[in-house]
C-alpha cells in the first residue's frame, strides 16, 4: 500500500491527567492535519477512570488507533515509598523494549514518535527506526522551562535555592520560589533527583517541543523558551505553543445526576470541588473543607474521595485502578449531606468534570491546579480556588494567582498543614459572592476568548493550528526524504 500520509506514534504515561491531552493532541493531528495516529497507553484495570475515558462513545472519534501495552511490573525497582512520579518514569522505560517491538511490527513505520515529558527515555527510538521526535508538554512552558534549566545549574546557584531557600532566577522568566519547587528537585541525595536530573538533559535530544498552552496564558515563558539569548539557547530547538487541548463537551447531551442537579441552579451559583484524578486529603482536611463549604452558604458540588493519611499524591495509582469505594457518611461530618442537600451535592470518586464546568450554573471552581482542569476552567470562562498539592500543581497556582490573577488561594499551602474552615469559607466568598470574584471571573472570559482564537481554523489564523501546521509540514518533508531513499534503495 502506498504511504500517503505522516504517520504519528504516541506514548502515553498512566493516568488521566497524561492519557487526555494525548487523545485530544492524537484527535487534531488526525483531524485537522491528515496525520495517521497510534497511540500507545499502559492498561489500566477496567473499572479505572482512565478505561472509562478510552471506552466512551467520543474519546477517541474514531480517529486514532489505541492500542494497550501491558502495565510491567516494577517491584523490586523503586521503593514502594517513592514520589510518585519516579515510579511512573520507572513503569515507562521499562515498557520501552515492549514498545519497540510493536513499532517494529507495523508495516508502515511512523514518521514521527511523540513521547510525553514520563517517556523520554523512548526518544532514542527515533534513530533506530528513523522517526522524527517530539516531546509533548501537556503541561505548561513554565514546567518545561524549569525541568530543562534546573539540570544546568551551578552546585553554588542550586544550593542557594534548596538549601538557603531563595527564589531561583529563570533567565527571561518569573523567579522561582522555593516553595513552588518541584519535588525531585529538593533533595539532591534522593533517588528522584538523579532519575529526575539526567532527563532534563534529553529534551534537547528531540526536534521538537509540543506545548500545551498558547500566547495570553504564558507569553513571557514562551518568548524566553524562543529566545536564543535566553532559555532558547538551553531549549535548542523549535517550541510549538499548541493550547489549550481540552476535550469539546455539550453538558445537555450527558446523562448524570449532577448535570440533572445543575440544571435546577441559577447561572454562575454553583462552586464545583473536584482535587483531579490522583490527589487526596487527610481526614481533617476533608473536616474543615465541609465545614467551610457549609458556612460559606454557597452552593455546590463536591467530587469526594476517602481521605488518606500519606502524602495527596499516595493514591495516584489506588485511585486510577479504581480500587477506593467507600461511602461518603464514614468520613464527612456526621449529617453533612442532610444539612446541605438543598443548596449541594456530594459525588463519591468521579463526575464528568469537562461537562460540570461547561455548564452555565459552575461560577467558580476549587481545583488541585493540575493543568488539565486549569485549562478545562478557563476555556469555559470559570475562576478559581487555588488549592495545589504536588508536582507543578504549586508553580501552576503561583501563575493562576500571581500573574494572570483569576485565581485566590490560602496563605499556605494545603502540603505545609490543614486549611481551617473559616478560610475555606471566606476564599468561597471571595470568589463566588465579592466584588473580587467578579473581576476575576471577568479576566478569565476574556483569556477564554483568546483559547478559542488560538485554537481556530478559520482562515489559518489561531496560532495553535499555525503551531501544529509547522509540525505537520516537517512531517511531510521527512516523510518525502524517507521514500525518496527506499526509492534510491
Amino acid at each position: 500500500m502506498k504511504i500517503t500520509k505522516p504517520h504519528a506514534a504516541m506514548f502515553a504515561s498512566p493516568g488521566m491527567g497524561h492519557v487526555i491531552p494525548v487523545i485530544e493532541l492524537g484527535k487534531r493531528l488526525a483531524g485537522s492535519h491528515g496525520f495517521h495516529v497510534t497511540i500507545f497507553v499502559l492498561e489500566a484495570d477496567a473499572a479505572s477512570a482512565q478505561s472509562q475515558f478510552l471506552n466512551s462513545p467520543g474519546s477517541d472519534g474514531n480517529l486514532v488507533d489505541v492500542i494497550g501495552l501491558p502495565t510491567p511490573d516494577i517491584t523490586g525497582l523503586v521503593d514502594p515509598s517513592a514520589f510518585v512520579g519516579v515510579k511512573l518514569l520507572v513503569m515507562m522505560r521499562e515498557t520501552i523494549p515492549t514498545l519497540r517491538s510493536k513499532i517494529a511490527e507495523m508495516e508502515h513505520k511512523p514518521t514521527a514518535l511523540i513521547v510525553d515529558v514520563i517517556g523520554l527515555d523512548a526518544l532514542k527510538l527515533g534513530e533506530e527506526f528513523n522517526m522524527l521526535t517530539y516531546v509533548f508538554i501537556a503541561s505548561n512552558a513554565r514546567f518545561l522551562a524549569v525541568v530543562m534549566y534546573f539540570p544546568t545549574l551551578d552546585k553554588d546557584v542550586e544550593e542557594e535555592h534548596i538549601v538557603k531557600k531563595q527564589p531561583l532566577a529563570i533567565p527571561g522568566c518569573e523567579p522561582l520560589r522555593f516553595e513552588d519547587t518541584l519535588e525531585p528537585y529538593l533533595d539532591p541525595n534522593g533517588q528522584t533527583y538523579r532519575e529526575c536530573i539526567p532527563l532534563g538533559l534529553l529534551y534537547p535530544t528531540a526536534d521538537g517541543y509540543i506545548v500545551n498552552t498558547w500566547d495570553d496564558m504564558e507569553s513571557k515563558t514562551l518568548k524566553s523558551l524562543q529566545d536564543p539569548n535566553l532559555l532558547g539557547k538551553i531549549a535548542r530547538v523549535p517550541v510549538y505553543p499548541i493550547g489549550p487541548l481540552s476535550r469539546p463537551v455539550d453538558p445537555s447531551k450527558t446523562n448524570h445526576p449532577v448535570l440533572d442537579w445543575l440544571n435546577k441552579q441559577p447561572d454562575e451559583s454553583v462552586l464545583y470541588v473536584s482535587f483531579g484524578s490522583g490527589g487526596s486529603l487527610s481526614a481533617k482536611q476533608l473536616t474543615e473543607l465541609a465545614w467551610g463549604l457549609e458556612l460559606s452558604q454557597q452552593r455546590f458540588v463536591w467530587v469526594v474521595r476517602p481521605p488518606v493519611d500519606g502524602p495527596a499524591s499516595s493514591e495516584y495509582f489506588t485511585v486510577n485502578n479504581g480500587e477506593r469505594r467507600n461511602c461518603t457518611s464514614d468520613y464527612l461530618p456526621e449529617d453533612f449531606a442532610s444539612r446541605t442537600h438543598e443548596r449541594g451535592m456530594v459525588v463519591p470518586t468521579w463526575a464528568p468534570q469537562a461537562e460540570i464546568l461547561a455548564h452555565k450554573a459552575v461560577g467558580g471552581f476549587l481545583t488541585h491546579c493540575g493543568w488539565n482542569s486549569i485549562l478545562e476552567s478557563v476555556v469555559n470562562g470559570v475562576p478559581m480556588i487555588a488549592w495545589p498539592l504536588f508536582a507543578d500543581q504549586k508553580m501552576n497556582a503561583t501563575l493562576l494567582n500571581e500573574e494572570l490573577g483569576i485565581a485566590v488561594r490560602s496563605k499556605k499551602l494545603p502540603s505545609e498543614g490543614v486549611i481551617c474552615r473559616e478560610e475555606i469559607e471566606a476564599l468561597v466568598r471571595r470568589i463566588m459572592v465579592e466584588e473580587e470574584g467578579c473581576v476575576m471571573r471577568d479576566k478569565v472570559k476574556k483569556l477564554k476568548d483568546t483559547a478559542a482564537e488560538s485554537v481556530s481554523c478559520d482562515g489559518g489564523s489561531g496560532t495553535a493550528h499555525k503551531s501544529l501546521s509547522r509540525v505537520a509540514d516537517e512531517c511531510e518533508r521527512h516523510l518525502e526524504r524517507v521514500k525518496g531513499k527506499a526509492r534510491g534503495s
